[in-house]
């Protein structure tokens, strides 16, 4: 009997840092600007230019290492990755090899069976390379050095991962507490976030790694969990017919949903590593360290705990408030304000995640602010607006950024609640259908929720639907 085939996935994270300038000189890191205004001889590497480190990317990676879990080094450096590449000027890569900063660290995770830690095997610094442009009718390829000497951290994850959504959930809480950080920006979409995985299967329960084929460059949460899926199902049936797996990158490619064969895979030697000797060891001394410690911010698993704790939510709805910092913060503020925790969390993860995912925008972008939910929340307490006409108003108030209060009086949208009003209107609505009167009379108790919707059309959505309920149900029950 053939033993059953497991996957073992490893992941390789390059995050770029959020500094101003370069990771070697001082040209600017923006992205978007006109190709090749953003270089200098040191990021071209012309001949006899000294690089310099940034010292806030140097703190940066260690503030991620520690927020990781993993040992900083005291002595490291940096070593020449040689290969050739249009986008790679000076024909070596500037990286770390045999001593990174940040070692044995773990990230954890939900997992089907309960919390799990992926262990961290390094995070090291290395410079970006530039792009190669291959778009438009042109007969040649064009580089734009622009993105050559930005700082990146590289992340190299443990083969601890079980399943392509393991490894999407990894990539979520990674940029997730490096945006908590503000040391990267985490936008997948500019290529801030880049993820390489390397995907092997082996007879399930060995301790043996199989032979592994890398996917190069996913950019989304949604294409790591494809790719490594269509990856691992390629490999088992690979295996099972007979066939050997190669090691070799590939591609994802989200046209056709597949991985494409790019080249075989270059081992480490293949690369020439040697230490650069432009640039001195990095020397940390203890306090150093401990200063970028004591700087660090509530991450989101302490967070994600408080706020169970202190505001009563679910893990659930935890974990959707803390997935994004400014999230948090927005709902913490609307908090303080005197917005009820469960119910600002209904909203903030319903009407308010809607709209902001129809315009594609973040919290902090939109004309919502905690005031104006607060006060939302609040009119619908004392009855002035019901629920579903709030859900119009809060419309209006995230086109527009007013307060709904305003909104309410202009368009004229405060709720019945004048009980002889609404029993006026109820009787006339009974008067009109005798039939559905009959039939409830019969037994088809879900005929009330035909009068409350009559009573709700009349009043264009106004009246108090307690106060409808109430009413409609004595005057049936009455005629029962």
């Amino acid at each position: 009997m053939k033993r059953k085939l497991e996957a073992v996935i490893g992941l390789e994270i390059h995050a770029q840092m959020k500094t101003d300038t370069k990771i070697f000189c001082g040209c600017s890191t923006e992205f978007g600007s006109k190709p090749n205004t953003q270089t200098c001889p040191v990021c071209t590497g012309l001949p006899g230019v000294l690089p310099v480190l940034n010292k806030k990317a140097l703190e940066f990676i260690i503030k991620a290492g520690l927020a990781m879990n993993c040992n900083i080094a005291r002595n490291s450096r940096f070593a020449r990755k040689n290969y050739f590449y249009p986008d790679l000027p000076k024909g070596y890569q500037i990286s770390q090899y045999e001593l990174p900063i940040c070692e044995y660290g773990y990230v954890t995770i939900e997992s089907e069976t309960g919390e799990k830690r992926i262990g961290i095997t390094r995070i090291h610094m290395e410079e970006d390379a530039g792009k190669n442009i291959h778009e438009g009718a042109h007969e040649y390829s064009f580089v734009d050095l622009n993105r050559t000497g930005v700082p990146l951290m590289e992340i190299v994850t443990e083969p601890e991962i079980a399943t392509s959504g393991e490894a999407a959930d990894f990539m979520r809480k990674l940029r997730s507490i490096l945006r908590y950080l503000d040391v990267c920006d985490g936008n997948l979409e500019q290529g801030s976030l880049r993820c390489d995985a390397n995907v092997s299967v082996r007879p399930e329960g060995s301790n043996q790694l199989g032979v592994k084929a890398e996917i190069k460059n996913i950019n989304s949460f949604r294409f790591v969990e494809r790719a490594i899926e269509y990856e691992i199902k390629r490999q088992i049936d690979l295996v099972e017919s007979g066939g050997a797996v190669i090691q070799e990158t590939r591609l994802w490619n989200s046209v056709t949903n597949t991985t494409e064969s790019m080249r075989s895979k270059e081992e480490a030697h293949d690369y020439r590593y040697f230490p650069d000797p432009d640039l001195v060891p990095v020397m940390m001394a203890d306090e150093e360290v401990e200063r970028i410690r004591q700087s660090i911010p509530e991450l989101p698993d302490e967070k994600r705990t408080r706020f169970i704790s202190e505001y009563a939510l679910s893990e659930q709805d935890a974990d959707m408030i803390v997935a994004e910092k400014r999230t948090s913060q927005w709902f913490e503020e609307a908090v303080k304000l005197g917005g009820k925790p469960k119910v600002l969390c209904n909203w903030m993860t319903g009407e308010f995640t809607r709209l902001l995912n129809d315009k594609s925008i973040d919290i902090d972008d939109s004309k919502v602010k905690p005031h104006h939910l607060c006060d939302l929340l609040t009119l619908i307490d004392k009855g002035t607006i019901s629920v579903k006409i709030a859900k119009t108003v809060f419309e209006e108030i995230f086109e527009i950024g007013r307060m709904a209060e305003e909104i309410i009086k202009d368009k004229g949208l405060i709720q019945i609640s004048d009980s002889e009003e609404i029993e006026a209107l109820i009787d006339e609505i009974i008067s009109k259908n005798p039939d559905e009167v009959n039939r409830f009379k019969a037994g088809e108790n879900k005929l009330m929720g035909f009068f409350v919707g009559q009573a709700m059309k009349a009043t264009k959505g106004k009246a108090n639907p307690k106060v409808v309920n109430e009413i409609i149900g004595k005057k049936l029950s009455s005629q029962a």
